[in-house]
């Protein structure tokens, strides 16, 4: 990795490029650090600190923001629109014709879905915008409330969340035209790795306090942390291939076909996508305890079924565990089978004179490359449930360590952006290095 970018630095296009990606980073740290007007930022700290746990909404959103959600800044919803509305345009790309054709439609019809991505990504700001002003003003961290002074301070605060979450789009979209690598993904991997420092330090600081406790705990999760980075790393790389043999075709006096190739299959096919769709769906019921908390008292039947149900969804408990693993695994499976036909993927080997050998033609080949996907997509799923879950299990034996619950999601994110980047950046190298026909 670090001799790839070495290479890349002694090639001046590909430096500036490098320069402009990391330009586009520094403002968009500057701007997660720039607090909107008109709020009391030690209110909003101080009711983040006692509600962005247990891994509701809250703390996803503050987590993929890399703590300007917790500072109020106009960067507090940075990517996390344009993530959601890339979700639903995805989605609705497998149930809708139109959109399905765009898809189809080469490089004019991936910029129309951007733009249609990008409006949705707007419309979802808007919403999310007003959402925090109203909590922001809940919690009283809203200077003025009332008269023609709460109004100007709606809108402006308002305003600067939507305008902040569009400007983290653009940016994102100028890193993918002059940049290094997604832009989106840069952005999001810039958010997290900022929060790794308070991760840092909140080892340290337990480590100073009880070091008799907590320094070889500290060393035990830094070696962990190692091991499951190497672990990701190998399972990002990992693939099946399936093999390919294409008959022998005789036009004249020229043969074509009889090669040999593969199909090459990602046990990690479907990314960290399984992950996000797994922690939006399990952070709702404590989300929904934000609004109403658990009764202290119950006496009826619905009062206890409540707080049972609170109780039943903490992270803190090993249902939450085992419900989350199993969503993983679940919204796995979905997402492979709206990226592969089996069935498409056998016509196509038919048309083309291919087949994999031992298999006919037709419904058994479509039947074993399904077969193939299940298994892979199963061990793909147990893997992203194990790096997801375990920091869980880490905030259940001891609640000092919460604070890095979502440090599994986390670091399969940054690892699997670093890797996209080092491709990316090997592939432009190798096509400044290739030497034309003409040459």
């Amino acid at each position: 990795m670090f001799e790839t970018l070495r290479n890349a630095w002694k090639v001046a296009e590909i430096r500036k490029k490098l320069l402009f990606t990391l330009f586009i980073i520094i403002i968009f740290r500057f701007g997660s650090a720039l607090t909107v007007p008109f709020l009391t930022l030690s209110k909003v700290q101080e009711w983040m600190n006692s509600n962005a746990t247990d891994g509701n909404f809250l703390e996803y959103l503050n987590v993929l923001t890399g703590g300007a959600l917790s500072k109020a800044t106009i960067f507090s919803l940075s990517i996390t629109p344009f993530i959601n509305a890339s979700i639903i345009v995805q989605l609705l790309t497998y149930a809708l014709p139109p959109l399905e054709r765009l898809q189809s439609e080469g490089e004019e019809g991936r910029k129309r879905l951007n733009q249609i991505t990008t409006a949705v990504a707007l419309g979802l700001s808007v919403f999310m915008s007003v959402a925090y002003y109203f909590n922001l003003k809940n919690m009283g961290a809203v200077k003025y409330t009332t008269g023609f002074d709460g109004v100007f301070a709606a809108i402006v605060i308002t305003c600067c969340f939507i305008a902040g979450a569009m400007l983290v789009v653009w940016m994102g979209n100028r890193i993918n035209d002059k940049g290094i690598g997604n832009g989106v993904s840069m952005i999001l991997f810039a958010g997290i790795v900022a929060r790794f420092p308070t991760d840092a330090g909140t080892l340290v600081t337990l480590t100073k306090n009880e070091p008799s406790k907590y320094l070889f705990v500290s060393i035990a999760i830094l070696l962990v942390f190692v091991f499951m980075i190497g672990f990701v790393v190998f399972m990002n790389e990992s693939e099946r291939r399936i093999p390919i043999q294409y008959a022998k075709r005789v036009v004249g006096r020229k043969q074509y076909g009889g090669q040999s190739t593969h199909i090459p299959v990602k046990v990690c096919m479907s990314g960290v996508m399984p992950i996000i769709f797994a922690m939006a769906f399990m952070s709702l019921p404590s989300t929904i305890g934000m609004f109403k908390g658990p009764y202290t008292a119950p006496s009826g039947f619905w009062q206890r079924f409540y707080n049972g149900f609170l109780n039943f969804f903490s992270t803190q408990s090993f249902s939450y565990a085992v419900i989350y693993f199993i969503l993983i695994i679940a919204f796995n499976y979905f997402y492979v089978s709206m990226q592969y036909n089996p069935v498409e993927m056998a016509n196509q080997l038919r048309q083309n004179n291919g087949g994999i050998p031992g298999i006919r033609p037709g419904k058994p080949t479509s039947d074993y490359i399904q077969r193939v996907l299940s298994k892979i997509t199963l061990v793909g799923a147990i893997f992203l449930g194990i790096i997801a879950i375990f920091p869980i299990f880490l905030g259940m034996a001891d609640n000092n360590l919460r604070s890095l619950s979502m440090g599994g999601t986390t670091m399969l994110i940054v690892v699997s952006v670093a890797l996209e980047t080092v491709r990316t950046l090997e592939s432009q190298m190798m096509m400044r290095h290739h030497k034309g026909f003409l040459e």
